[in-house]
């Protein structure tokens, strides 16, 4: 981490768990946990759990997302939601992207990109994953991969917008599986993803950007992520479901 050039974010990512009363019993816990963070401390929660979540963080230093959201603002889109509709609720950030989005559901790399321009026209902060599968890291092509998801999720947004976007590199063979990218692994495609925005962007743009690494990020290894300069946070799964485990990454990242 860099704190004097960018924000660190720690962004718990739900998923497909929690009903609303496990939700507010979870965010009771976590508000003392987490109420001297030194970084940033969001929770991206099911649809269902967003007016919950909304109710129980209110006053605190807790920021709430969802975990997608449509590219249309309205229309025959069954089963979606929209980003204007996450706005009038009163939430913050959005993830987009996520590699369980892009494997079950068939999103793509322009769908991403197209989200991510609803997203911040409706004035959300899109945290936006990319990442390879593990047949591509073993083929030596990451950075083709990760480079290009990164330009394709990007096209068309403005310096200016670029303030409001967090990119989390998420490896696809470390997300629920127990791995874990090394140090050095994370830092280096953090670090690509931040010289493919210096390319896009220039340097300084590239050097404000937060970049979160996610992963099987956890209490035992979040420090040593977090000391490679170019990973300034995470995008976190299994250990945001537990307030102690998910406050132990904070702390992290709080120092």
């Amino acid at each position: 981490m860099n704190k004097q050039l960018r924000r660190a974010v720690i962004a718990g990512n739900w998923k497909m768990n929690k009903n609303r009363a496990e939700a507010k019993t979870l965010v009771e816990e976590l508000k003392p946990l987490v109420k001297d963070a030194g970084c940033g401390v969001v929770v991206c929660v099911p649809f269902t759990d967003l007016e919950t979540v909304l109710a129980a963080a209110a006053g605190s230093n807790i920021h709430v997302g969802a975990q997608n959201c449509h590219f249309a603002p309205s229309g025959a889109y069954t089963g979606e939601i929209s980003a204007s509709m996450l706005t009038e609720m009163g939430v913050e950030y959005v993830v987009l992207g996520h590699s369980e989005r892009r494997q079950y559901f068939g999103e793509t790399d322009v769908t991403v990109n197209q989200r991510l321009r609803a997203a911040l026209d409706a004035g959300l902060l899109p945290i936006v994953c990319v990442g390879e599968l593990l047949q591509q890291r073993e083929q030596g092509v990451t950075a083709e991969v990760v480079g290009m998801q990164t330009r394709i999720a990007l096209g068309g947004v403005t310096r200016d917008e670029l303030r409001r976007i967090i990119i989390a590199y998420e490896p696809v063979w470390a997300i629920g599986t127990g791995k874990t990218a090394t140090a050095q692994q994370a830092g280096e495609v953090c670090g690509l993803i931040r010289k493919t925005v210096a390319d896009l962007y220039g340097a300084e743009a590239a050097a404000a950007l937060t970049v979160q690494y996610g992963g099987s990020m956890k209490g035992s290894n979040a420090a040593e992520l977090l000391a490679q300069p170019d990973v300034d946070g995470g995008l976190i799964g299994g250990a945001a479901l537990k307030a102690p485990d998910f406050a132990a990454i904070v702390e992290a990242a709080s120092k």
